[in-house]
C-alpha cells in the first residue's frame, strides 16, 4: 500500500495503464453511437498512451537540477508524450487530463489523498478547457465525477481517495447513456469514459496492489475488419510501425527475433555507426514499440494503419510563404488535395504528426483542414504547439474532404491570411456533405431501426436514410440534398465502391437535376463507398 505516489509509481500507472487499454482495445473500439464500421477510440487511447510510456521510458533519467520533483518530472513527461501522440478527441482529452494532473503536482512534495484529489479537479478544468463545446455522457462527465468523489472522500490517505475516484467514475459511466441519447440509442456507454476508467482502476492497483473487480459494459455485435491493401505482406497485419533506433547489435538481434514474432515484413538495417532503421507490420503497435525501447533508443516512430493509407504528396509552399495542410483519408482524396497544393496528412494523425506536417511546409502561415470531427480536436492542439514556434496556423473545421475541396477552390494569396481563412470557412460551411456505408451492426437510428448489411446515408453525421440497395440509397440521398438547393455536386467513390457507381449517380443528377454541374472523383477512403457535397 503506497502512501504517496512517487516517480517509479507513475512509471507502472502509465505501464498498467496501457496494458488495461491494449486489453479492452477492441472492446473500447466497438462501443460506437453510430452502427457504422469505423469506431477507434480504443486504438487511439492505446496509441496515445504509447506515447506517454515511450516518452517515460526515453527520457525519465534527465531530471533537471532545478525543475519539478522527481514525480512531477515523470507526470511532465508522461503528459508530453500524450499529447504528442494523441491521436482523436479522447486521445486529446486524456492527454489534457494528464497535463492538469501532472501541472498541478508537479511542484508538491509529497502526492497524499487531498494532492491527489486536486490533480482531478485540475484535470478535469484542463479536460474540459480542450473542448470547444463540451457534452456531458463523455468522458468529461467522467473525469469531472471522479475529480467530486476524490473532493468528498476528504482524507489524506492515498487509497481512499483513489479508490473513491475510480469507484464514482464507473458509476458515472454507466449513466453517460442517461446523459447523452446518441448512447442510450446504440445500447452503449461511452466509449472514451471507459477508456478512463481503466486508466483509474490502474491508478489503484498501483497504490493499493489490488485490482478493483468491476463488471465489463455490454459490449455491442462485432464489427468486421477493415481491409487494405499493403505494399508487402499478409493482411493479417493492420498497422505499419517504423522508426530508427540506436542501439548496439546484440540488443538489435533481440529485437529482430521479438519483432518477428508479432507479425511480418520486418526489415531491420544499421548504418555502421549504431543507428538501424527498423520496419515490421503487426497487430501490436505498442508491443513492437516497447519492443524498440528495450533494445535502445527508438525515434522518428510513424505508425500508419492500413485502412487509412494514402500515396505521398510533396508539400507545396505558396510564394507568399502560406501553405495547407489537409487530412485524407484516400489515396484519390489525396491526390486532389495535392493538386491543390496542399500538404497531405493520412487519415487519424496524432498530434506530433501534424505538428510535423506544418513544420515541414517552411510557412509562416498554415491553414489546417482536419476533415473529421475527430481530428479537430487533433487540429487544434497541434495549432497550439505551433503557435509556440512562431507559426500562425487556422484551423477550417472541416468534416468531411468535399467541404476541403469547397475550402481549397476559394484560395486567394492576394487575400490577407485572415481574410482568406474566413473565404475558406465560408466555402466550407456552404458545403453541405453526406456519407453512405453499411450498418455494421443492429441499431436504434434517427431514421428508424437498421439491421447489419443495410445501407446507411448520413447527412450532416446524422443517419437519414436506411435501404436495402447501394445505388438507390445513394440517389435518394442526393435527390433530397437537391432539394434543398444546390447549384454544384461532388462524388467521390470509396475503396470500396462498386464499379460505376459514381457514373450512375452522375447519370441520375443529369436526367433529373438539368441545371446541376456534378465532378466525380475515385476517392478511395475505407468504409463509405460514396462522399457527397452539395454547394
Amino acid at each position: 500500500m503506497l502512501d504517496t505516489l512517487d516517480a517509479a509509481a507513475v512509471r507502472r500507472w502509465c505501464a498498467g495503464g496501457l496494458a488495461a487499454l491494449k486489453r479492452h482495445q477492441s472492446e473500447i473500439d466497438d462501443l460506437n453511437v453510430y452502427p457504422v464500421p469505423d469506431g477507434d477510440t480504443g486504438t487511439n487511447l492505446v496509441l496515445t498512451l504509447t506515447s506517454a510510456q515511450q516518452a517515460l521510458a526515453m527520457d525519465l533519467d534527465t531530471l533537471p537540477g532545478d525543475g519539478p520533483t522527481p514525480h512531477g518530472h515523470a507526470l511532465r513527461l508522461m503528459a508530453r508524450g500524450a499529447l504528442l501522440g494523441a491521436r482523436g478527441n479522447s486521445g486529446v482529452i486524456l492527454s489534457q487530463i494528464l497535463r492538469g494532473f501532472a501541472d498541478a503536482l508537479a511542484a508538491r512534495p509529497a502526492v497524499r489523498g487531498r494532492e491527489l484529489a486536486v490533480a482531478l479537479r485540475d484535470a478535469t478544468t484542463a479536460a474540459y478547457a480542450a473542448v470547444a463545446s463540451p457534452v456531458e455522457g463523455t468522458l468529461l462527465s467522467v473525469v469531472a465525477a471522479a475529480a467530486g468523489a476524490a473532493e468528498r472522500a476528504d482524507s489524506d490517505e492515498l487509497c481512499v481517495v483513489a479508490r473513491a475516484a475510480a469507484g464514482e467514475a464507473s458509476r458515472a459511466l454507466a449513466r453517460t447513456p442517461e446523459q447523452l441519447p446518441t448512447l442510450a440509442r446504440a445500447g452503449v456507454v461511452d466509449a472514451g469514459g471507459r477508456g478512463l476508467c481503466l486508466l483509474l482502476d490502474a491508478l489503484v492497483e498501483v497504490i493499493t496492489g489490488e485490482s478493483p473487480q468491476r463488471p465489463a459494459p455490454a459490449r455491442p455485435a462485432a464489427r468486421p475488419p477493415a481491409v487494405a491493401v499493403r505494399e508487402t505482406g499478409s493482411d493479417e497485419y493492420a498497422y505499419e510501425v517504423q522508426f530508427l533506433l540506436d542501439a548496439d547489435e546484440p540488443a538489435v538481434t533481440r529485437l529482430r527475433a521479438e519483432l518477428a514474432g508479432l507479425g511480418d515484413s520486418l526489415v531491420v538495417v544499421g548504418d555502421g555507426g549504431g543507428t538501424w532503421n527498423v520496419h515490421v507490420h503487426v497487430n501490436d503497435v505498442g508491443a513492437a514499440i516497447e519492443a524498440g525501447v528495450v533494445a535502445g533508443r527508438p525515434h522518428r516512430i510513424s505508425v500508419t494503419r492500413f485502412a487509412d493509407q494514402v500515396a505521398p504528396v510533396p508539400p507545396a509552399v505558396a510564394a507568399d510563404g502560406r501553405a495547407a495542410v489537409v487530412v485524407a483519408a484516400g489515396a484519390g482524396i489525396a491526390e486532389l488535395f495535392g493538386g491543390e497544393g496542399a500538404t497531405v496528412v493520412p487519415g487519424n494523425p496524432s498530434t506530433g504528426e501534424l505538428l510535423d506536417a506544418i513544420r515541414a511546409t517552411g510557412a509562416a502561415r498554415v491553414v489546417v483542414l482536419p476533415n473529421d470531427p475527430n481530428t479537430q480536436t487533433v487540429a487544434s492542439a497541434a495549432a497550439r504547439e505551433a503557435h509556440a514556434l512562431g507559426i500562425k496556423v487556422s484551423v477550417v473545421p472541416t468534416r468531411s474532404p468535399v467541404q476541403a475541396l469547397a475550402a481549397l477552390a476559394v484560395r486567394d494569396p492576394g487575400r490577407r491570411f485572415e481574410d482568406d481563412v474566413i473565404a475558406m470557412a465560408e466555402a466550407a460551411g456552404a458545403c453541405r456533405y453526406a456519407e453512405v456505408c453499411q450498418a455494421s451492426r443492429e441499431a436504434l437510428t434517427v431514421a428508424g431501426p437498421c439491421r447489419p448489411g443495410d445501407v446507411l446515408a448520413l447527412v450532416e453525421g446524422e443517419v437519414h436514410l436506411i435501404g436495402a440497395d447501394l445505388l438507390d440509397t445513394c440517389v435518394a440521398v442526393v435527390d433530397r440534398m437537391l432539394g434543398g438547393g444546390g447549384e454544384l455536386v461532388t462524388l467521390l467513390a470509396g475503396a470500396d465502391a462498386p464499379d460505376g457507381l459514381a457514373d450512375a449517380v452522375r447519370e441520375h443528377v443529369g436526367r433529373h437535376w438539368p441545371f446541376v454541374e456534378v465532378q466525380a472523383y475515385p476517392g478511395g477512403q475505407p468504409h463509405y463507398p460514396l462522399l457527397v457535397g452539395v454547394e
